[in-house]
C-alpha cells in the first residue's frame, strides 16, 4: 500500500479551507492534474465523487466523499488503476488559521513496484498543498 500525510496551516479559516475542498466541480480551476471532477451522487453528508486525472497517464476513479466540518473522508468506489484508496482532510482552528492534516492510502489494481507506487501517490502533494494555498488567496485575498 501507498501512503502520503502531510499537515499544513493554511492563511484561512477551517470553515473556509472546507468550502474549497468540498467544491468538488471547480478542482479543475485549481488543480492541474484534475482534468474533470463532478459529484455523481449525494446521499446525506456523503457524496460520490467522479475524477478524471491526469499524472504520467489520463485514469478515472470514483470516492464516497463523507463530510463533517472538521473531517472530510473518502473511500475508493470504482476506478481504472486503483485497487483501494482511503484518506482524509482534518481541519483544525490554530488562532483564526487552519492546521489541516491530509492523508491517503492506495492500492494498484496492476503491479506497481513499492517505491513507484509510493511517488505516484506523494509525488504531486507538494504541487496539490501549494495549490490550495493560492487558491485560498485567490478567494480570500490571505
Amino acid at each position: 500500500m501507498a501512503k502520503a500525510i502531510t499537515t499544513e496551516l493554511f492563511q484561512c479559516s477551517p470553515e473556509q479551507l472546507y468550502k474549497i475542498i468540498t467544491d468538488y466541480p471547480r478542482y479543475p480551476e485549481f488543480l492541474s492534474e484534475v482534468k474533470k471532477c463532478a459529484v455523481a451522487k449525494t446521499e446525506g453528508n456523503r457524496k460520490l465523487i467522479e475524477y478524471e486525472v491526469a499524472v504520467i497517464k489520463t485514469f478515472k476513479y470514483s470516492l464516497w466523499m463523507t463530510e463533517t466540518p472538521a473531517l472530510i473522508s473518502w473511500e475508493f468506489a470504482s476506478g481504472d488503476i486503483f485497487k483501494s484508496m482511503k484518506g482524509f482532510w482534518k481541519l483544525e482552528d490554530e488562532v483564526g488559521k487552519c492546521r489541516a492534516t491530509y492523508s491517503v492510502e492506495a492500492t494498484f489494481g496492476v503491479f506497481v513496484p513499492g517505491p513507484i507506487a509510493n511517488a505516484l501517490v506523494s509525488v504531486n502533494l507538494p504541487n496539490m498543498i501549494s495549490s490550495y494555498h493560492k487558491r485560498i488567496k485567490q478567494i480570500y485575498g490571505v
